[in-house]
């Protein structure tokens, strides 16, 4: 047993989590949104057809922005497709999916969803095939009240107040090539640029989001981020920034350490980022929207069959990347949440990619139930208790070598819940074979005692919550002793992801 030993501060702090850190993404892909969170006679569906057991689940989520409504989908997607009587909407080809888009579900039905589940919507524009002119009817028909030709026909369409949209992405993932209409990052500068203009020029109250890399993978990264950056570094309010985490090498150490990989992709896109506030001398310090992310074991998926068989495309809605999650997985996505708050002095926002079906915490039969993915807990436990200022930590911690390099045998995140009075210790335990006994000195926080230690610990790494076993794989309150409670004291098992909470000032 190795002892570890965590001090905290109450002024030895990170900064503010934002709320905006826990959110996630839809977009037109697969069964994400058609028997996702919509589908007109489900059991469970309201008279609009929403589905409510999936509504619920998200509630638990605590999901607190959505992205819409792509993704490579909006790189090809006219917003006017989607809006009036849903039975004289176009049926048309999506490019991005290979599949059929009935356009049932539009821009209405999404701010109508957004606002039955408390969810702060952030709307992509088109900067594919689109232009800077359709982008700025977009805005108009959202955010203006009346009097113009297209507020008036939302107000036709039965909207008569704006859906006072606030959050905007300039695009999609444009430094790639897979991307309908890609663009250089020269040429993207210049089409961003005069579509924040007139999104501006619509709604002075706006939130901008550029698109910085999809991957640190790309061959173009960071100097893409740079170029668009001393582009817009004026015009917008965050860099975007999107990674998918994989087990390339099929060892469970390299992939467990996959938070590196993340800690260092930020790093670069902040000194990016950084160097052009130098350079450019400006006052203002760019933020980070990581508005996609997520694991996703790409080789060997099923999925991939449906973009070589002929027959299988244009479909309506067909099943796309959806991947059943391992408690292995689950490990993993708990690593990478510590990073994103450890680095929320930068990282505002977040959208974990996707929210429903495709690669999703949660996933759905087709007038079926509803079931909650291994990753579903991490998130959960992160969202609810993650609320408050990230606290900075001494501690010592084992290392071991990775194919990401240096990694912590034990990756940690803090937050103080000044509200609540409460901290909460979040960590991934890496190692197969050791626990951890931790310590926390909490001296500066006055009296303090521990009140849960949760854990998803003890399963096999592919062990998957399935429709017939849906807790196969499901948090387990550890119990605490007497001299745990006197001492902050617990002991992190072997291979697991925690969530300790400690009341503080009591």
């Amino acid at each position: 047993m190795t002892h570890l030993k965590f001090l905290f501060q109450k002024e030895n702090y990170i900064d503010a989590v934002d709320p905006a850190l826990y959110g996630s993404f839809i977009e037109h892909m697969g069964r994400a949104v058609y028997s996702g969170i919509y589908e007109p006679g489900h059991k469970s569906s309201d008279e609009k057809g929403y589905r409510e057991d999936v509504a619920k689940l998200i509630k638990e989520l605590n999901i607190s922005t959505v992205r819409y409504p792509g993704g490579n989908f909006v790189s090809g997607y006219h917003w006017r497709d989607g809006i009036g009587p849903q039975d004289q909407r176009p049926v048309r080809l999506d490019y991005a999916w290979l599949t059929k888009e009935t356009n049932q579900f539009g821009i209405h039905e999404f701010a109508e969803w957004a606002e039955k589940n408390s969810i702060t919507p952030m709307i992509a524009v088109n900067l594919g095939t689109g232009t800077p002119q359709e982008a700025g009817y977009f805005i108009e028909y959202c955010n203006v009240k009346e009097g113009t030709t297209l507020s008036n026909l939302r107000q036709q369409h039965g909207r008569h107040k704006p859906y006072g949209f606030k959050l905007w992405c300039l695009g999609n993932e444009m430094d790639g090539a897979w991307q309908t209409c890609h663009l250089d990052a020269e040429d993207y500068v210049k089409k961003a640029r005069e579509t924040a203009k007139i999104l501006r020029w619509v709604d002075r109250d706006i939130k901008l989001v550029a698109c910085g890399s999809s991957s640190s993978l790309q061959h173009t990264f960071p100097e893409w981020d740079r170029i668009v950056l001393e582009g817009l570094y004026e015009q917008v309010d965050y860099l975007s920034c999107h990674h998918y985490f994989e087990n390339r090498t099929a060892n469970p150490q390299d992939f467990l350490a996959s938070f590196v990989q993340m800690d260092n992709f930020i790093h670069t896109i902040v000194a990016t980022a950084d160097y052009v506030k130098a350079k450019l001398r400006s006052k203002k310090t760019m933020m980070i929207s990581f508005d996609e992310w997520n694991i996703w074991s790409i080789d060997g998926e099923p999925w991939q069959d449906y973009f070589t068989d002929h027959k299988r495309l244009y479909k309506v809605a067909p099943p796309i990347l959806e991947q059943r999650y391992t408690f292995l997985d689950a490990l993993v996505f708990g690593g990478l949440m510590c990073s994103l708050i450890n680095h929320c002095d930068r990282v505002k926002m977040a959208s974990l990619a996707q929210l429903v079906n495709v690669i999703a915490p949660i996933l759905t039969k087709p007038g079926g139930e509803a079931i909650k993915q291994t990753i579903f807990w991490p998130f959960q436990m992160v969202s609810q208790f993650g609320r408050g200022v990230a606290l900075r930590y001494f501690a010592r911690v084992p290392v071991i070598d990775t194919v990401h390099g240096t990694s912590k045998t034990v990756q940690s995140a803090a937050v103080f819940n000044e509200e609540t009075q409460q901290i909460a210790f979040f960590a991934l335990n890496t190692d197969p074979e050791k626990a951890f006994d931790v310590t926390f000195n909490l001296e500066d926080f006055g009296v303090t005692s521990i009140e849960r230690h949760v854990a998803l610990y003890g399963d096999e790494l592919d062990a998957c919550n399935t429709f017939e076993q849906p807790d196969n794989v499901i948090p387990k309150i550890l119990p605490l002793s007497d001299e745990g409670r006197i001492n902050k004291q617990v002991s992190l098992p072997s291979l697991s992801w925690n969530m300790v909470v400690l009341n503080v000032n009591q």
